[in-house]
């Protein structure tokens, strides 16, 4: 028998373990754990040893294992040891050979069993004792199911306010699970979106579950120009592709469309978000949103009707074919092309209109070299502004800055 088991217990206590784990409690030599785990366990005539000083408890342990015949050493600890839990700092101190573990249910099995929903596809992100920056890239690709440990500091109202400060184009509900398996349990629902001044009271022991819902856009006043980014409906498995707001602002400027702007091209529109931002601008004008992707177009149509803007016509198709019989252009947006990304660009510029404007928005070096060749090759001097852009995001009592990708708008006038 190993003379080390590591025993996963719930907040129930003996209650909650199988009578083969309880012998084993019984009949350890030494008793180890958290002062909170320690008091799950009626007293009696074991030793014990609070687990503070983890180095302190180390040496305890091997000195108890080196000087008692016969030696049987019992560290409680939450759930599965081995799930974000004591398990792996003990696999770094002792020998595989010396340790058993018994896990118990973890908090994230419970949770999803209370709330009744599958967890197989569920995502587990630990801001315990952490920071929540592995949290951010999760929001930032809409993933479906969130499962986040928390502590005092990265709680539910911390969850919240980067949530919000994200300004994502997904919606989330969310749950505070406390105290689970124990009198106090409690599963109360939560909204990411609230203005959060004060934390309700909480069990500090509690995780919070995330379940992405179906998009709705809230309905809001509209600024002129600078759409917010959660205000278009996305690719549900990719809510974040798309040309950020920031971005969008300056690739408007680019285009430089006037009053006397009538046809405008946005080839690889993808959610239309430019197309919309063209639209708005320049109601005189018919913004072609030219798309490949059926979820695209789609999603094109919805934000077309979402915003209202009647002047912008969505197309499914390749280009550049698909581009054959529109009206010539005075402003073309290339925001995704892919491998047709030069045939796109050499068919846009011997259709564009004389003082035409085409801006593409390059995210990749490759691509960005094939652009600037393109242009030597035709003798075209191109401008280049290379967009850089970081939000803020909270960071504990603090905050940071989280960078976006970095994008080249690369333009082209006709003369």
């Amino acid at each position: 028998m190993t003379p080390i088991h590591v025993v996963g217990i719930g907040l129930e206590g003996l209650a909650g373990l199988g009578a083969t784990v309880q012998e084993i409690i019984h009949s350890a030599t030494l008793l180890v754990g958290s002062d909170r785990h320690l008091q799950l366990i009626p007293q009696g005539g074991t030793p014990r040893l609070s687990l503070r000083d983890f180095n302190a408890s180390f040496k305890a342990i091997q000195k108890h294992l080196e000087t008692t015949p016969n030696p049987q050493v019992v560290i409680l600890t939450s759930g599965d040891p081995l799930f974000y839990g004591l398990g792996r700092w003990l696999l770094e101190v002792f020998a595989p050979e010396q340790l058993t573990f018994h896990p118990h249910l973890s908090a994230v099995q419970l949770a999803f069993s209370r709330l009744k929903l599958p967890w197989q596809d569920a995502v587990i992100c630990s801001a315990h004792g952490r920071d929540l920056a592995g949290l951010v890239p999760l929001l930032q690709r809409g993933v479906e199911k969130i499962a986040i440990y928390t502590d005092s500091e990265a709680n539910i109202a911390a969850i919240s306010r980067l949530y919000q400060a994200l300004q994502l184009p997904v919606s989330y509900q969310a749950w505070v699970c406390q105290a689970l398996g124990s009198e106090d349990e409690a599963i109360l629902p939560w909204d990411l979106a609230q203005p959060v001044t004060t934390l309700p009271p909480v069990h500090p022991l509690n995780l919070v579950v995330l379940l992405r819902q179906p998009q709705r856009l809230p309905p809001r006043e509209q600024p002129v120009l600078g759409l917010g980014d959660d205000q278009f409906f996305t690719f549900g498995d990719r809510p974040s592709l798309m040309t950020k707001r920031e971005v969008r602002v300056l690739a408007l400027a680019e285009l430089a469309l006037t009053s006397t702007v009538e046809t405008v091209w946005d080839v690889g529109a993808g959610t239309g978000s430019v197309a919309v931002e063209i639209a708005r601008l320049a109601p005189q004008a018919t913004v072609y949103a030219i798309e490949k992707t059926a979820i695209g177009f789609q999603l094109i149509q919805r934000n077309r009707e979402v915003f209202g803007v009647t002047n912008l016509i969505p197309i499914q198709g390749e280009a550049p074919q698909i581009l054959s019989g529109l009206p010539q252009p005075d402003r073309v947006f290339i925001g995704g092309s892919g491998a047709q990304l030069l045939a796109n660009l050499e068919y846009c510029w011997s259709h564009l209109r004389p003082h035409g404007r085409i801006v593409l928005a390059i995210a990749t070096l490759e691509h960005q070299g094939q652009v600037l060749q393109w242009c030597q090759t035709h003798q075209i001097s191109p401008h280049l502004l290379h967009v850089q852009i970081s939000r803020s995001v909270p960071l504990g009592q603090g905050h940071r800055l989280h960078p976006l990708n970095p994008v080249t708008l690369i333009t082209l006038t006709q003369g």
